[in-house]
């Protein structure tokens, strides 16, 4: 049995699992109205004072989610999402780059196949929550060509020169570092959105996304600090990567690589009270769109993401 036939049984598998689950979660909220909020933390507003709506936060979820799924399909299959999943409100967009990886470790490559399914499923759960309210895919960026978004993450963070490239389909490795500039800052996002949400139906669905961001974002580490004890470069990439990213971000330390702290690995990147970190959706834009500035667009989103939360923070 071949790869795809493997991860086409994975795929079957759990869409029979969430289709009861996902049933509870579209008559939950048939018929509801989304009611306005103006989100804040610590009486400063979130998003300009926008006053966004629950479902306006899980399209702004959905937008990260086509992210990360079309990374993955197209590391693991080497094609994107199919095109049924992709349209909604706003510009739909195409995916720029994106190859199948060449993967020589079995291990990788199973966690791939794991991974693309589960986002998959993420970005087909939250349409059909959101449904006709969701939004389209954007454009996407995930090239490794010089001027591509993968190779700028990769000179912000020192990885590369000028005029270089960082490829992350080049092999495991660079695939993992692809993997691990994401997953941190999807369980940050999710993490920051939780407080924010007021129907319990969205908050329950949003925290079940975030459990699975979290087991990713640790296979990720935990498969990166194991290939780093033999090779050294790679657990310093990710403290170059996260580095970059708290540059990004603003002032605030929100980001650790894998390097171990004291005797200890450092798997779980946690604050002093072994808490996950928060980032507000501005400061996720501030990541994705590879500035520390207030844009509307950039990055792994060259023509920014569709929905109301889309402007990223001013550092």
């Amino acid at each position: 049995m071949n790869e795809g036939s493997k991860v086409v049984e994975v795929l079957e598998a759990r869409a029979e699992r969430r289709s009861d689950r996902r049933d509870f979660f579209r008559k939950a909220v048939a018929g509801m109205a989304a009611a306005p909020l103006v989100l804040t933390i610590g009486g400063t507003p979130l998003h300009a004072q926008a006053a966004v709506s629950d479902a306006d936060i899980l399209n702004f979820a959905l937008n990260l989610e086509y992210l990360e799924a079309q990374f993955y399909y197209y590391a693991f299959f080497g094609t994107g999402l199919p095109a049924n999943i992709l349209g909604g409100t706003g510009t739909q967009g195409t995916v720029t780059g994106g190859r199948k990886v060449t993967f020589t470790d079995p291990v990788v490559s199973q966690y791939a196949a794991e991974i693309a399914a589960d986002e998959r499923a993420h970005v087909e759960f939250l349409r059909t929550a959101l449904g006709s309210a969701a939004v389209a895919q954007p454009a996407i960026d995930i090239s490794s060509t010089p001027t591509g978004a993968f190779s700028t993450a990769a000179r912000a963070a020192g990885l590369i020169g000028a005029g270089e490239s960082f490829d992350p389909y080049a092999n495991d490795e660079n695939f993992l570092l692809g993997a691990f500039i994401f997953e941190d800052v999807g369980v940050t996002a999710y993490k920051g959105a939780a407080a924010l949400i007021s129907n319990k139906v969205f908050l329950e669905a949003a925290a079940g996304i975030l459990a699975v961001e979290a087991y990713h974002a640790a296979l990720i580490r935990t498969t990166l600090f194991r290939k780093g004890i033999q090779a050294p470069a790679l657990i310093t990439a990710t403290e170059k990567i996260s580095g970059a990213r708290d540059s990004l971000d603003g002032s605030s330390d929100k980001d650790q690589g894998i390097a171990m702290r004291g005797d200890a690995s450092n798997i779980a990147p946690l604050d002093e009270n072994g808490l996950a970190y928060s980032r507000t959706a501005g400061e996720v834009l501030n990541i994705v769109y590879l500035t520390a500035m207030a844009r509307s667009q950039g990055g792994f989103f060259p023509a920014g993401v569709n929905g109301t939360i889309r402007t990223s923070s001013a550092n």
